[in-house]
Parts: C-alpha cells; sequence; structure tokens
C-alpha cells in the first residue's frame, strides 16, 4: 500500500503539495487529476523517493521511503515501475535493450536469464516483433508500449504511470489503456496513474482522485466522481472521450 500523509513539498517560491493525504491500496488503480503545475507528477516523484517532503510521510507497504538509504531506495525501486511521459526511450539503444536498463541496473542476472525476462515484458505489451528496432524508427504507441514493458521486466508490485497516453491518438489511447487494466489484473499490479484524460481516468482507474492547492480536493470511486456535482469533477469528468 502506498500512502502520503499530510505532505507538504515546495519547489523555490512555489508550495507545490501542501498537506497532501493520499492512500493507495494493494491490488487498485488510483488515478490522480488536476490543472496542470497542481502537484500530480510531483506526488509520483515522492513516492520512488526521487523528491522528499519537506513535511508529512510517505511510507510504502509501511516503509518510510524519505528515510531510505541508498540501498534501501535500490530495493524499493526494483519493487516498482515507472512509466515516463511518451515512453522516454533511449534513441540509440534497440527496444530490447531499453526494456533491459532496469536489470542491468539493478540484478545480476545471466544473459539467457535477463534475455527471457526482456522478451516476456516486450510479449505483455505485443511488442515482441520489434525488440530489434531502434526508437526513432517506430511509432509513439510504440513506444510507448516498450516503455511500459521496460516498467514491467523487474515483475514490479506497483507501477507509477505518468501520463501514459499524452498525444496519442484515441485508437492507440484505448491500446494503451487496455493493457495498463491487463496489468493490474493478470499480473496483480498496483498502479498510481497520472492523466488529464478522462478515458483513461474512468477506463483504467479502481478510484479517482483530483488534485487542488496541493491537497486532494475531491476523491473517490470512478461511478462516485463521474456522477459527483464537485466542480472540479465536473470539469475533468463531467462528459467527452479526453
Amino acid at each position: 500500500m502506498i500512502e502520503l500523509r499530510d505532505v507538504y513539498k515546495q519547489l523555490g517560491t512555489r508550495q507545490i503539495l501542501a498537506g497532501l493525504t493520499l492512500t493507495v491500496p494493494k491490488g487498485m488503480n488510483f488515478v490522480l487529476m488536476g490543472p496542470s503545475g497542481s502537484g500530480k507528477s510531483v506526488t509520483l516523484r515522492h513516492v520512488i523517493g526521487i523528491m522528499k517532503p519537506d513535511q508529512g510521510t510517505v511510507t510504502v507497504d509501511g516503509q518510510n521511503v524519505p528515510a531510505m538509504d541508498r540501498a534501501q531506495l535500490m530495493a524499493l525501486r526494483k519493487r516498482m515501475g515507472y512509466l515516463f511521459q511518451n515512453g522516454a526511450l533511449i534513441n540509440w539503444l534497440t527496444v530490447a535493450d531499453n526494456v533491459a536498463l532496469p536489470l542491468r541496473e539493478h540484478s545480476r542476472l545471466p544473459k539467457s536469464e535477463l534475455d527471457d525476462r526482456v522478451h516476456q515484458a516486450l510479449r505483455v505489451v505485443k511488442l515482441d516483433h520489434a525488440a530489434a528496432q531502434f526508437p526513432p524508427s517506430i511509432s509513439g504507441g510504440m513506444k510507448l508500449r516498450a516503455g511500459l514493458a521496460r516498467a514491467l521486466v523487474t515483475n514490479p508490485e506497483y507501477v507509477l504511470y505518468d501520463e501514459p497516453n499524452a498525444g496519442l491518438d484515441p485508437i492507440i489511447s484505448h491500446e494503451i489503456h487496455e493493457l495498463i487494466i491487463e496489468v493490474r489484473n493478470r499480473l496483480g499490479v498496483t498502479g498510481l496513474i497520472v492523466t488529464h484524460s478522462r478515458a483513461c481516468a474512468t477506463q483504467c482507474g479502481d478510484r479517482i482522485g483530483i488534485l487542488e492547492n496541493g491537497k486532494l480536493a475531491v476523491t473517490g470511486t470512478v461511478d462516485e466522481m463521474v456522477h459527483s456535482d464537485h466542480p472540479l469533477a465536473r470539469a475533468f469528468l463531467g462528459g467527452g472521450a479526453d
């Protein structure tokens, strides 16, 4: 379980998080929405230990993330995948080598086992046919699927998704949503999803929370949020495909 309690974070003169409290139970996809600059991606960085709160607590399965030393953070990150916006692939590495990066960083697997894990992850996202291609030669949707394979290759318990369908057309976005749902249902992975997309939130989420002024302004199940009278819920979820 991911828990943030009364978390504050200031960057420069801006107060980004101001008492954020958030719980993500295991086995759930929790969707985090909000205006640009409201602290969604900053929240993800706190969960994975890239940032530390100025005040408050961040825990994963009861472990205090800000108090972790380097070895403990490395152990935590083995249990977490991170899907960056647009896949964030390295252009001069093949798709397979991009997917292998977390294993090369966090494990000492023999090459045969490493290759097996990479191709298994690529099969999950239906991209094993593109293992030898380079990122500049594949589509935006394929890059995102490769990024998801990289997030899954360590067999994580958690995946953090940062705008998983940004810039994709509706058809490719729907394919990504189906993969996110499959990752939860078939692999039992807990997800924390940052998105502006109504379709992503309502199709992939179990619960949705909307940030405003550095804290959750409203939260609930997908059905509760879609039918909520809260102004932010209406603004983000009141209608339309995106």
